[in-house]
């Protein structure tokens, strides 16, 4: 049985075929833009993805040389949310996750029902992040859109509804909205009045890996595909690539490094405790049936990579294009002498505010210690031991709260570099671990595809059975005392910084 993951993230989208022992059979890919029309904004054409994202199928298709798909699954970012008319089409550019646009919605939502209350019920904490502040927004902001808008759907539901006419959600992706009650396992009814949302212009929620029908004939002939295959719900990407490396248990831990950085870890219920609510950490419901995880965000990630690269690296992306090879191993490559020492510079990766723990929307990236013998590939060093080093604070928080973690599963396109991999290794002091299938979101995907078709009868433990971990690097003990010390002083960046950001 072939199996597709469709995994759309907020820069680009793939598309994978697997057989169901989880080979890897064909693969495609595309970018995509953000659009940013005023400061704090982030926009996308939900249309324009729609188009991109039935290319990389029809790319797959025809790479498998039409091979009979029975099922496909969807790998979708969170939050971002459009208004749509009865046909699913999107009346205006999706507002993004890191949309930061609803100060003023997050502080009527505290006044209303009060932060702690949100976080109880929702699992949530009070971010520009979340889609309840963002559809605010729209009912303050363009009212007659809010009143013209059939339903009001994210990614997940947006393309289900393209390829079946349902509207359908996963929960996984319903309790990342700040609108679902997660411990109740509903839309939330108080939410719902305080916006005056009839629930019915919302997706029907289902459970990760729920046949929701066949695709639709014409689509399906259009991608090239023998017959239409059933379509499923999937999830959030971050928990579709948890189940993609096998994190079903407690104790288990992933860091995913694509546009955005992030760190899951799987439980066994929504632990709502208080070292997580002042941590920021959102709870959310798992694509493994009966699991929660909670997990930690920085924004930039690989975003910041790709900002580096299109803004200082025309040279190195023109002699990777000339030699069909990725820009990022000419940037980023480690030199002959590597390990390198740690680099001269703390660069402070808050190119889009922090993310947790203190979800500082007026934090800004930094460089310190630039002088004139700074090179371009110290500024590259910096970038990712900036990087690394925000994921130790989310791991430290972690870890004071009491969350056992063992072992880092990494996947991402960060997971591809062996040295970026040790360097996580050496800063955070935690066993890296990468598997076969570092895109684990897609594989994810295909493994609910499977789920809905009826190849699996427990999606959790044929996720558990297929993973391969391929590589594991132990900390480098004297890389990282070194570490350590860099660390110290990067953690009074931040607070330094804070005071000047906001008055700027």
């Amino acid at each position: 049985m072939n199996l597709i993951g469709l995994d759309i993230g907020t820069t680009g989208c793939k598309a994978a075929l697997f057989d169901e022992d989880g080979t890897l059979l064909a693969s495609a890919s595309r970018e995509y833009p953000i659009l940013m029309p005023h400061p704090g904004w982030a926009e996308q054409d939900a249309e324009d993805v729609w188009r991109l994202a039935q290319e990389v199928l029809r790319q797959v298709v025809a790479q498998a040389d039409g091979a009979d798909v029975a099922a496909i699954g969807l790998s979708v970012q969170g939050e971002a949310v459009m208004p749509v008319d009865a046909d699913g089409v999107a009346l205006r550019p999706a507002i993004l996750g890191m949309d930061t646009r609803t100060n003023a919605e997050n502080a009527w939502l505290r006044e209303r029902f009060g932060a702690r209350w949100l976080f109880d019920h929702t699992g949530m904490p009070v971010h520009t992040i979340n889609t309840l502040p963002k559809l605010l927004w729209l009912k303050t902001h363009e009212p007659e859109l809010w009143r013209q808008a059939a339903r009001f759907l994210l990614y997940e539901d947006f393309i289900i509804h393209k390829m079946t006419g349902r509207a359908v959600i996963s929960q996984c992706l319903a309790s990342r909205t700040q609108l679902y009650d997660t411990p109740a396992g509903r839309w939330s009814p108080e939410i719902l009045a305080a916006l005056d949302l009839d629930p019915a212009r919302l997706a029907e929620v289902q459970p990760s890996g729920y046949a929701v029908g066949t695709m639709r004939a014409d689509l399906a002939g259009s991608l090239g595909l023998a017959r239409p295959p059933i379509v499923v719900a999937g999830g959030h990407d971050q928990a579709c690539g948890a189940l993609g490396v096998g994190l079903t248990q407690p104790g288990l831990a992933m860091v995913s490094t694509g546009t955005a950085e992030v760190v899951e870890v799987a439980l066994d219920a929504p632990t709502l405790n208080e070292t997580l609510y002042d941590g920021n950490i959102s709870v959310y419901a798992h694509t493994a049936p009966g699991r929660y995880v909670a997990m930690t965000l920085n924004h930039s990630g690989g975003l910041l990579l790709r900002w580096f690269r299109d803004a200082f690296c025309a040279d190195e992306v023109r002699q990777a294009h000339a030699a069909h090879t990725d820009p990022y191993d000419l940037i980023f490559s480690p030199s002959p002498s590597h390990p390198l020492p740690p680099s001269p510079l703390l660069l402070l990766p808050h190119f889009a505010g922090s993310g947790t723990p203190t979800f500082d929307t007026a934090s800004k990236g930094a460089i310190l210690g630039l002088t004139f013998n700074t090179t371009k590939a110290d500024i590259a060093q910096a970038i990712l031991e900036g990087l690394t080093y925000e994921l130790r604070v989310n791991l430290d928080l972690l870890r004071a709260g009491g969350v056992a973690i063992d072992e880092l599963r990494a996947i991402g396109g960060g997971a591809k570099s062996r040295a970026w991999l040790q360097l996580k290794a050496d800063i955070t002091g935690i066993p890296v671990v990468a598997p076969r299938i570092t895109e684990a979101a897609c594989w994810g995907a295909a493994l609910l595809a499977g789920a809905g078709a009826g190849c699996f009868a427990d999606v959790a433990e044929a996720a558990a059975a297929r993973v391969h971990l391929e590589q594991r690097l132990e900390p480098d003990p004297a890389r990282a005392a070194q570490y350590d010390a860099r660390y110290a002083l990067y953690r009074e960046v931040y607070p330094a910084l804070a005071d000047l950001n906001h008055r700027l």
